[in-house]
């Protein structure tokens, strides 16, 4: 079997903000997804996580796509768009060309791209429907340009409405919690040909609410908005968490 080496980059959605162990250590789909293949296929795969939170998709090529290739990854999954869909007089075509540009460079490159959707925070943020509105847009603008791509991966979450409810979200409403890690981490294995453990795709509890009314402004809408205006990033100062490949072994 070929040596798999799986590089993912992006934003908080792939770093795997939301997904907190219990040391405090955020996980994610991404990791969750490299084990699994490991798993899954009974060999070892090789991983590297380039994503850093809070970053617009074209910093996200221009900052982690060319170190990724240089890794020469037989993999490289690419998510991005959620924060500049938060964001006024956002440009969607020219977020979709960034994808396109990411699937050049693997085509250019030998290698094989997995694409994602992030998934629908919508239903459960202040002008949520602007929001779905400009979700839908890029998603169709993204498709546009990988429609006879039958070789790229596809892993798309947007459309899936079980995981736009409540009980997949953390406190924030913005992020996943670990419920949601695992269903997208369950639908990538799906693209790659494997059958995820069946628990993966539904919480097995339901997650705890978070707080509402003036207490999420305060705690979560104040912080964005501060942000915005000082023109700062959640990711300022922040390093990929694994910036070279990590060796995981299948679990027996």
């Amino acid at each position: 079997m070929t040596e798999v080496r799986y590089v993912a980059i992006g934003d908080s959605f792939t770093e795997g903000v939301g997904d907190v162990l219990p040391d405090g250590r955020e996980r994610g789909w991404a990791d969750l997804a490299a084990q699994g293949w490991a798993d899954a296929s009974g060999h070892p795969v090789k991983y590297a996580n380039l994503a850093i939170r809070g970053k617009l998709a074209w910093p996200i090529v221009e900052q982690q796509l060319e170190p990724a290739l240089a890794l020469r990854p037989t993999h490289l999954s690419f998510n991005g768009g959620g924060n500049d869909m938060l964001r006024p007089r956002t440009d969607l075509e020219h977020i979709a060309d960034a994808f396109s540009r990411v699937l050049r460079r693997c085509d250019e490159e030998g290698v094989t791209l997995i694409l994602l959707s992030g998934a629908n925070p919508s239903g459960q943020l202040p002008m949520g429907g602007l929001v779905k509105k400009r979700g839908d847009l890029l998603s169709d603008a993204v498709l546009r340009r990988v429609q006879d791509r039958t070789d790229v991966v596809r892993a798309l979450n947007w459309p899936d409405r079980e995981l736009s409810q409540p009980q997949y979200w953390s406190e924030d409403r913005l992020h996943m919690n670990s419920a949601g890690h695992h269903r997208v981490a369950a639908r990538v294995l799906h693209g790659l040909g494997f059958e995820p453990d069946p628990t993966w795709w539904s919480p097995s509890s339901l997650a705890a609410a978070g707080p509402g009314g003036l207490a999420y402004y305060r705690e979560f809408v104040g912080p964005w908005v501060r942000r915005r205006v000082t023109r700062t990033s959640s990711g300022d100062g922040r390093a990929a968490k694994y910036p070279a490949w990590v060796e995981l072994a299948p679990r027996t």
